[in-house]
């Protein structure tokens, strides 16, 4: 079966989050994940959210961005109903092309926590684990 895949908007946001929860993907509403955070990202041209539907059900997503050197993908998430359908993989295959045109050579991608699904779909799709490679942050708050 053949799904659309379409660039979101700030009208898709609660269909994003209600993805995310079905999804069990961590997400901060108060933070970073609030709907004037995510319009403000949506409007950045580095940035882009893609949606994967299945008629009007939002069943995938992913958040391509570029700090102008590498490109990073990060909330993947397939509806569990959905998984196992390599739909991971051309949501992946979507943001890569978007990055790429950009003119990234180099593509990362950001796992939270102890994510199986990611991992693998990650894995299928080529990318490596950098073992040695420790992330930090620094945050205003539990929420950003």
């Amino acid at each position: 079966m053949q799904y659309q895949i379409r660039k979101l908007k700030v009208d898709d946001y609660y269909d994003l989050i209600a993805l995310w929860v079905r999804s069990d993907l961590e997400h901060r509403p108060g933070g970073r994940d609030s709907r004037e955070a995510i319009r403000s990202e949506m409007k950045r041209e580095e940035t882009i959210f893609l949606g994967m539907f299945d008629g009007d059900k939002m069943i995938g997503s992913i958040l391509g961005s570029s700090d102008g050197r590498k490109g990073w993908i990060n909330r993947l998430a397939v509806d569990p109903d959905y998984r196992g359908k390599g739909l991971a993989g051309i949501l992946i295959e979507e943001c890569e092309k978007y990055l790429y045109d950009l003119g990234l050579k180099v593509i990362a991608a950001l796992i939270e926590g102890d994510n199986k699904p990611s991992e693998s779909a990650f894995s299928k799709a080529g990318y490596t684990y950098g073992k040695g490679i420790k992330y930090y942050s620094k945050r205003f708050s539990d929420e950003d």
